[in-house]
């Protein structure tokens, strides 16, 4: 019985071993003992102690790096304060500079939109004025009515009592001590003339220094008369060769000139003018167009103020202003008329930085007269090319009609145009020279004009220092300063 008890057992043992192994309990299975690395809670100590170990290094890491930042920027500090005290040092045994003018001001430029455009502009009280643009380059702007009659009268009647001057004077001033100074070669003359560098002066070169030396304006025929005069183009092919030019002498054309005889149609401009001041006790006429000025230029009247005095111009029958800029470039080594003093530095060339030109007519011309604008609007500006084939677009007593814009004189009616670009950042930039204009010569009557000008120097230092430097003047010496009979022949050139 117990053996088959037995059999069967090991068959039950045997089949079920076939399917699965019967588990042993762990001390059956390995022989180990409670100290083994096996055991649970001696694991678990050993990883308390490597957590608090990772966690002990991390700390120390943190500590070491904020100590070292704190002791180098301890240390930049010093170097910092260091470098200070040896700056400020440095600072204090330098000279004086002078100061740097924050820029407070931006001019305010009108948009023209496009040609034809219309705006209404309030100037006077109780009364709208239509500003039409007239071109786009340059910016040109007309407004009829911006003076009424009694105005008109009144400013020529002021100008005939104050007396008027030759508008033209024969050498500018100063144009013969440059001469000298500069103590120029004939070869570096010839070359400073020759525009296209191609070893030969035609004659739109030789006319174009003619008029800006000697303001005489000739004609290419008259270039002729003097080549042959002063037997210069010896081959006789209307060039001249620096050969020839070393023959000549730097005055030889001014010379014959005045041996021949000037004539008053061959000046540059053939006018009579005057300078009316517009300051306190000025006529109240004067006062209320410089206001109006001030108003239709959305300037500030600071600017104003400082520019030049108001320029009346007579033209009789026969009178005439080639085209001519305002306004000549600035450069870094050129001065601003009105800026000079405050500049405070000695250079040759000067300018009058005429920013924008407002100009008035005072009665409507019976003939001619009017303000061409040659090139307004053009593709594109070349200064050679104003002179081809004997056509020069720079006449305006033969070529005045083949000027792009042309504007009539009408009494009352102003027109004003910018001379300068903007430079994008609310002040003054490069000259815009698409602004050449010139009076066409009076047929019929008698021509009256004014000018006022706005006189910005594109170098913002120096206009912020020359408006400090007049408002440090008593008020006296201020008005005495801005006397017209000194300005005219000194501050403010005629161009």
């Amino acid at each position: 019985m117990s053996e088959n008890q037995e059999s069967t057992e090991a068959e039950d043992t045997a089949a079920s071993g076939r399917a699965t192994l019967r588990l042993r309990p762990p001390c059956e299975r390995l022989s180990c003992q409670k100290s083994s690395v096996c055991s649970r809670s001696y694991f678990v100590v050993v990883m308390v102690f490597f957590h608090v170990y990772i966690i002990n290094v991390i700390a120390l890491l943190f500590y070491v790096h904020y100590s070292s930042g704190q002791e180098d920027t301890s240390q930049s500090r010093d170097v910092r304060s260091g470098d200070q005290q040896h700056q400020h040092r440095a600072e204090s045994r330098r000279p004086p500079s002078k100061p740097d003018f924050l820029r407070q001001v931006s001019l305010t430029r009108i948009e023209g939109i496009r040609v034809g455009h219309v705006q209404k502009v309030s100037l006077v009280p109780d009364k709208i004025h239509e500003m039409r643009t007239l071109s786009l380059k340059p910016l040109l702007f007309e407004i009829p009515g911006f003076l009424s009659e009694d105005e008109c009268r009144v400013v020529m009647q002021l100008a005939q009592l104050k007396g008027l001057m030759e508008s033209q004077l024969m050498v500018q001033d100063g144009q013969e001590e440059l001469a000298k100074e500069l103590n120029l070669s004939p070869d570096e003359i010839f070359n400073l003339l020759d525009i296209n560098q191609d070893g030969q002066l035609q004659r739109h070169e030789i006319l174009t220094h003619s008029r800006v030396r000697d303001g005489i304006w000739l004609t290419p025929e008259n270039l002729q008369e003097i080549y042959a005069g002063l037997n210069a183009d010896k081959d006789g092919d209307g060039l001249l060769s620096v050969e020839e030019f070393r023959l000549l002498s730097s005055d030889a054309f001014h010379r014959f000139l005045l041996q021949q005889g000037v004539k008053r149609s061959q000046l540059v401009r053939n006018s009579r003018h005057t300078w009316l001041y517009q300051g306190k006790g000025a006529h109240q006429v004067l006062q209320d167009i410089k206001t109006r000025v001030t108003r239709l230029t959305r300037l500030p009247s600071t600017l104003v103020d400082l520019s030049e005095p108001l320029q009346v111009v007579r033209y009789e029958e026969g009178g005439h202003y080639h085209a001519h800029h305002d306004s000549g470039p600035v450069y870094p080594e050129t001065a601003c008329t009105h800026t000079r003093l405050a500049a405070n530095t000695s250079t040759p060339f000067e300018t009058s930085c005429r920013y924008i030109t407002v100009l008035f007519y005072l009665n409507s011309v019976e003939g001619g007269g009017e303000t061409a604008f040659p090139v307004a609007d053009n593709r594109t500006y070349d200064e050679v090319s104003l002179i081809q084939n004997d056509i020069d677009l720079m006449d305006t007593r033969r070529n005045c009609h083949k000027s792009n814009l042309r504007v009539k004189p009408t009494k009352g009616t102003a027109v004003f145009w910018y001379n300068y670009l903007s430079d994008g950042r609310g002040w003054v930039g490069e000259q815009d020279e698409y602004a050449l204009h010139g009076g066409c010569v009076v047929t019929n009557g008698i021509k009256w004009i004014a000018n006022k000008w706005i006189n910005i120097d594109p170098d913002y230092q120096r206009q912020a220092r020359f408006q400090q430097l007049v408002s440090q003047q008593p008020e006296d010496e201020d008005d005495e300063d801005l006397n017209p009979d000194t300005q005219s022949s000194h501050i403010h050139p005629d161009l």
